[in-house]
């Protein structure tokens, strides 16, 4: 995006340069390139051209120092002198096209040609969520198997793909979390422009782009703010290293740099929105929170586009998705744990580490549709703590629910996926729950398969770092019983081995075998139910939604629509139900009609058993266990 001009040393260069961000190499109009960094209390600052000479930047006010270097054009290598130490990348460099060590290189974002144009961004109503690790998506682990892969999502029914973060990172491979140059695409997933054609090609095939981003702190290896300025830290620390300096002295530039980024992904990648990830671990104490800040700038950023920001927030702190006349942050949705913890919990029967503070009862997952967050400020005797606030008065599409996300599926023991720890009966209701429920549903990559392959916490970590993430991975997952015992201690996987991260790729011929079929089949159903009925495709948004408990692990959810259009789903997660008395006026069909069967997880073509009525007349009605049907009311003949 254009930002306001910096102040120049002379008059001549402040004529003639036009700068999208506040700092980093921009290509210019009339030829050449103008650098900029934020390098508080240093007496020199240089670029160092990779087979050029060096070219010393004037120092402006406020730390700044900047300068235009004639001859200069897109592709050129280059790094900073900082008082004769280095040279060392730049701090905002667009390209690490050898790792965070190596040389940055200028790149001109203005070359690729977009055709999008027509393009209207994403509003949150009505999403379906996929969220992606670029390099174990495809067997290429680049934007370009990812993209040649798109038609597969638009055909499922997803409509915004959220890719976890590319910020350049060393190492072969990573999850991204432990970013250092926030503006540089990692560079093994391909160039800057691979990522701009991917964005594209979304869009062409009408789905969203989303893109995972951290702001509460950088990785342990590669990052070098500190050697242009102390002050990009505070004294603070998150569970993962240094917090960020948002409030603190000299802590302007620092904010600049980090909302800067959330809009410089919108401007120049063209991308639909964020997702913030551990907000609880972004530290800052000032009237206009960092948070808000950024979120304005990403949608200035868009210009007539609309675009989602999504908060993951581990205390579930509501003001996150409240206007912030109302004293909130402005963001659109916000992750639901809760959700997924009680549905772990109802699917497998274990409750250890913080799993323990869910019971899976139908009452939990009735909770979740009514009201999202489970824990509002009650006690949470796994934390020691309240936990939790108050979600009076949002909206159920405000909360992002999901069965598997890439940090759920990581924490056990060897990645497995939720639908081999469960009964397939079990898994394909649950589905059903999470797919035709009122909040925005998240898949995770393969999810819609039931992929064989797991997934992993994995880091390339340097040689001083690899055994202590190893040490510190096995320390954390040791909070779940099973695994702290010596046998489970000495099979979890070396996060750092390549091997770890080939076994996360997933197997794309699986889909022709008849097993993923089935469960193919069940995800594109669902998907193509919620798009094309008018009362589920609703989320609650002028449809009342009531629920009832009607057995130990059974629900059911009452969506009333226009004229007695209703839908009546039953969930149930255990044995058979019969019903013989039925004081529940939840399931009394809409007046003049009969419920009839619009959907059910039992259907053969998923690998059910068929799904005989319901209701039973004076027989009463007869649930199927490990089942999920939807019924719609119709007319009497």
């Amino acid at each position: 995006m254009l930002t306001s001009e910096p102040q120049r040393p002379t008059s001549a260069v402040r004529a003639a340069t036009v700068r999208r961000l506040p700092v980093g190499a921009e290509v210019q109009p009339g030829g050449g390139v103008h650098f900029r960094v934020w390098a508080p209390g240093h007496q020199r600052v240089e670029v160092v051209l990779d087979g050029g000479p060096d070219a010393a930047l004037a120092a402006e006010a406020h730390g700044y120092w900047s300068g235009h270097v004639a001859g200069v054009r897109a592709g050129q290598r280059y790094r900073y002198r900082v008082d004769g130490q280095g040279p060392f990348p730049d701090p905002a460099s667009r390209f690490q096209p050898e790792g965070p060590h190596a040389w940055s290189e200028v790149v001109d974002p203005t070359a690729f040609a977009w055709t999008d144009h027509a393009w209207q961004g994403l509003r949150l109503h009505g999403q379906i969520m996929y969220e992606l690790h670029l390099g174990t998506f495809s067997p290429e682990g680049t934007w370009e198997g990812a993209r040649a892969r798109l038609p597969h999502l638009r055909d499922l029914g997803v409509t915004a793909v959220e890719v976890m973060p590319v910020a350049a990172f060393p190492g072969a491979f990573g999850w991204g979390y432990d970013g250092v140059d926030l503006y540089a695409p990692h560079a093994d997933y391909g160039r800057p422009d691979d990522f701009r054609r991917f964005v594209d090609e979304a869009h062409r095939l009408g789905l969203g782009v989303m893109l995972d981003v951290v702001y509460n702190h950088l990785g342990p290896d590669g990052n070098y703010l500190r050697v242009f300025s102390p002050h990009y830290f505070s004294d603070q620390m998150t569970e993962w290293g240094e917090a960020l300096n948002y409030d603190g002295a000299e802590s302007g530039p620092v904010r600049e740099l980090f909302a800067e980024n959330a809009a410089y992904w919108i401007s120049e990648f063209h991308l639909d929105g964020l997702r913030l990830d551990a907000t609880q671990g972004i530290y800052d104490t000032s009237d206009d929170h960092i948070i808000a800040d950024l979120t304005r700038r990403a949608r200035a950023a868009a210009g007539g586009r609309s675009i989602l920001v999504v908060a993951e927030n581990e205390p579930q702190e509501a003001r996150l998705v409240r206007p912030p006349a109302a004293g909130g942050r402005g963001l659109d949705a916000v992750w639901n744990d809760d959700f997924h913890h009680s549905a772990q919990v109802a699917l497998t029967g274990r409750s250890e580490a913080y799993y323990s503070d869910f019971l899976g009862s139908p009452h939990e997952l009735l909770a979740a549709v009514r009201s999202g967050y489970l824990y509002q400020g009650q006690y949470s005797h796994w934390q020691k703590k309240p936990r939790g606030s108050p979600t009076t008065g949002l909206l159920p599409r405000a909360f992002v629910a999901y069965l598997e996300n890439h940090d759920q599926v990581a924490n056990s023991p060897t990645g497995e996926r939720l639908w081999r720890q469960t009964l397939p009966g079990r898994w394909r209701a649950m589905t059903g729950l999470l797919l035709l429920g009122p909040w925005t549903p998240l898949l995770f990559q393969g999810q819609e398969w039931s992929a064989t392959p797991p997934f992993l916490f994995f880091a390339d970590h340097n040689a001083e770092l690899r055994p202590l993430v190893r040490k510190g991975r096995g320390e954390f997952l040791a909070q779940f019983a099973r695994v702290a015992t010596p046998e489970m201690r000495d099979l979890l996987p070396d996060p750092g081995a390549p091997e770890t991260m080939a076994a996360c790729r997933l197997d794309w011929s699986e889909m022709g075998r008849p097993f993923h079929q089935g469960a193919l089949a069940l995800h594109r159903d669902l998907l193509a139910l919620r798009r094309s009925d008018p009362v589920i495709a609703a989320q609650g948004e002028e449809v009342r939604i009531d629920g009832a408990v009607l057995g130990p692990a059974c629900l059911a959810l009452r969506f009333a629509g226009a004229g007695s259009d209703d839908r009546l789903l039953v969930v149930n997660l255990g044995a058979d139900l019969t019903l013989r008395l039925l004081p529940e006026p939840l399931l009394a069909p809409p007046e003049g009609k009969r419920w009839d069967v619009l959907w059910s997880s039992e259907s053969p073509r998923y690998g059910g058993d068929g799904t005989p009525p319901l209701d039973r007349g004076a027989d009463g009605w007869r649930i199927p266990g490990n089942a999920a049907v939807l019924l719609q009311g119709v007319t009497e003949t």
